[in-house]
């Protein structure tokens, strides 16, 4: 009788936790961002770069934005403060600080108000020295909607490579 009331017990428990697990929103489930990746290319050093992420509201609900979270201090961020109603778009800005020349790649952790799961979204380029040859001197930025096309045409070409 012990052994039947305890298989009872665990077999309910097991439902309950498995139930709950399934309950739960995923980023995917409420916001669509038009890119999670965006290419600044080669910007100068000691000019800050931002790139704006577009975040739109797939969701139900009003989407909130409770943090987006650089992981480093060379990049801040700032992001829409308001709630989302349901198919509008907010946006999330990261400032990168070209400080130092070279390759970067930083990513921002975004967290959505009823949303256990943390989002990731990546800026990256290449810092170009301030004193560097006047062709490279020349690079400006790229706009962030710029960067997200070129790099989506870029992944096209190369599928279509891959194919012959």
């Amino acid at each position: 009788m012990k052994k039947l009331l305890f298989s009872i017990t665990a077999l309910t428990l097991s439902t309950v936790l498995f139930a709950q697990d399934a309950q739960k929103k995923k980023a995917s489930d409420v916001a669509k961002f038009k890119s999670e990746t965006i290419d600044l290319g080669k910007i100068q050093q000691g000019n800050p770069t931002t790139a704006t992420f577009s975040v739109t509201n797939i969701g139900a609900e009003p989407l909130i934005i409770e943090q987006a979270n650089p992981t480093c201090g060379c990049t801040i961020s700032d992001y829409t403060k308001e709630p989302i109603a349901n198919g509008k778009a907010g946006s999330i800005k990261a400032t990168y600080n070209a400080a130092n020349v070279g390759a970067f790649e930083k990513h921002l952790t975004v967290k959505f108000a009823g949303v256990d799961e943390v989002k990731s979204i990546t800026i990256k380029g290449e810092v170009i020295a301030k004193d560097a040859p006047a062709a490279d001197a020349a690079v400006k930025p790229v706009p962030a909607e710029k960067a997200a096309s070129a790099a989506t045409a870029t992944d096209a070409k190369a599928a279509e490579k891959k194919k012959q």
